[in-house]
């Protein structure tokens, strides 16, 4: 105890909203103070700014339309059209439990910075160590995943505008999409390296890109499409010829949520973007919850204006369409062709996609950078001082070409196997909603009765809505790790729990024999 208050063992102090207000300064800096940490990136963002940030990484036309072929095969406009809200209701309450942590400590640490002082100073190191790990290799991953994708529709877009598949058009091997993915990720190395102020306009532009696009493809496609679905396909069709073996109901419908919770991912970015925050311990937590809340409903709006263009679903899937079997591509490609004779029009809708998948590359290794930063701050990474330097313009860039060659590695696993390729990828959602749960399940248990939270908290409700959160992230663990195609075999086994439990024993086994030793936890650098 230090004068009568509460302090953790490196002389911090839990935020108190009466004795830490300081109506004169930023509530982020003081807050910021107050945990321990020096203000060294520039707090220039605003609260739409840091929203627009996390917007543009959940970004519904990067999510949606590339994993659009996922929801048709498992369950098609049922899957799609019930399981969105269903799975972003849910979402939001993972979001509420972790903005009201976010409000309490708002660092870009975020996620293993909340472990550590939820678990207080026994559990707190081994806690901050595991969530840590979890959160940026999930990170990684994210932006791996991203980006290929986008290296993929480029290919798409390419296979479209040269006659399609049917018409001789050029198919681009996997060295040509390895190197696309590796120039997107040169460019989005680039623009982080630019001031904070540079990323807030794009992360602005992104948002608004996505808002527009959504709405602009949502009503144009079955506009122009000569044939379209009725509502009662749209509402009521659910597709069981999946090809992959799999005919129970239930099974396909869970298969198919994949495509909303992949969307919905990416929203801790508003935490990791707090010390660039005004006001964080309020725009944090608001960022988390607007960006997750407008992306259910614009989402919802796009899946199903997009469905009513959806008409024969086995063509849609089949790798002999001119698409070559990416069926949002193959979508917008006949809705222009079959009114006008030419599918030019679809090319460009999926330009307009390309366009968001880039913003949300971009958005991303902004997220991955801050989070490098944070944790080799606190000692987390090998060669840590290197990479929590800031620059002249106050940028972490050596985290931010660190993020983006990591990325480039992470998918050159696609040249062996693209199944094992996707089995890394699978940490991007399962991997990172268990960095997510995890501080949300210690402020439900060991910090149940001591945490003190910040201006932005759930009163009486906090404890329930974390347990709501921390079983919905178990439940989609478990549901997301079962086999995707029958009979099972080497190309079909789903290796998500070989690639989330593989990182869970690295992670383990390094604190086990090294970390243990020598890693506290966060280090307060105030003074040094």
């Amino acid at each position: 105890m230090d004068g009568g208050i509460r302090v953790w063992e490196d002389g911090t102090a839990p935020y108190h909203p009466l004795r830490d207000t300081d109506a004169t300064a930023d509530s982020g800096d003081t807050r910021l103070k107050q945990l321990g940490y020096k203000q060294e990136l520039s707090r220039s963002l605003s609260a739409i700014a840091n929203f627009s940030v996390t917007f543009s990484i959940i970004s519904i036309l990067t999510g949606l339309t590339t994993m659009f072929t996922t929801g048709l095969t498992y369950g098609g406009p049922i899957t799609m059209v019930y399981g969105w809200p269903i799975v972003g209701g849910l979402t939001l309450i993972v979001g509420l439990a972790m903005a009201e942590i976010c409000s309490a400590y708002p660092t870009s640490g975020g996620l293993y910075f909340w472990s550590a002082r939820l678990c207080g100073n026994d559990w707190g190191p081994f806690a901050c160590w595991i969530t840590g790990w979890f959160n940026i290799v999930g990170q990684w991953a994210v932006t791996t995943s991203i980006d290929f994708s986008l290296a993929e529709l480029i290919q798409v877009i390419i296979l479209l505008g040269t006659g399609g598949k049917n018409g001789g058009g050029y198919e681009a091997s996997k060295y040509v999409v390895i190197g696309l993915h590796g120039g997107i990720l040169l460019l989005h190395a680039i623009l982080n390296s630019l001031p904070i102020t540079w990323l807030s306009f794009f992360g602005q532009l992104a948002a608004a890109w996505n808002v527009v696009g959504v709405f602009v493809l949502m009503i144009l496609i079955p506009t122009v499409a000569t044939k379209r679905a009725n509502a009662e396909f749209v509402f009521t069709y659910f597709n069981t010829d999946n090809g992959e073996g799999i005919n129970n109901k239930v099974y396909i419908f869970v298969l198919g949520l994949l495509m909303s919770q992949y969307t919905l991912t990416g929203y801790d970015a508003s935490a990791h973007m707090t010390e660039e925050t005004k006001n964080a311990d309020k725009n944090g937590p608001r960022g988390i919850i607007s960006s997750i809340a407008i992306s259910v409903l614009v989402g919802w709006g796009y899946i199903l204006g997009i469905t009513f263009a959806v008409t024969d679903i086995p063509y849609l899937l089949s790798s002999d369409n001119d698409a070559g079997g990416y069926a949002i591509a193959e979508v917008f490609y006949l809705a222009f062709k079959s009114r006008y004779g030419s599918g030019v029009g679809g090319i460009i809708c999926l330009g307009v996609v390309a366009v968001a998948i880039f913003f949300c590359g971009m958005s991303s290794v902004t997220s991955n950078s801050r989070m490098a930063y944070a944790f080799s701050r606190d000692g987390a990474m090998p060669f840590s001082s290197f990479w929590h330097k800031v620059n002249k313009q106050e940028v972490p860039l050596n985290a931010v070409w660190l993020s983006a060659f990591i990325s480039f590695c992470m998918a050159l696993t696609s040249l062996g196997s693209l199944v094992a390729f996707q089995a890394m990828v699978s940490i991007a959602t399962i991997g990172l909603y268990i960095a997510y749960a995890l501080p949300i399940f210690f402020r439900v248990t060991l910090a149940r009765k001591s945490f003190i939270p910040g201006p932005f908290n759930l009163g009486r409700y906090g404890i329930f809505v974390g347990w709501v959160a921390v079983l919905w992230v178990a439940t989609i663990s478990v549901l997301f790790s079962l086999p995707v195609a029958y009979p099972i075999t080497e190309e079909t086994l789903n290796y998500t729990p070989v690639a989330v439990g593989g990182l869970f024993i690295l992670t383990v086994s390094a604190w086990i024999f090294s970390a243990r030793h020598w890693f506290r936890g966060p280090i307060t650098n105030i003074g040094s």
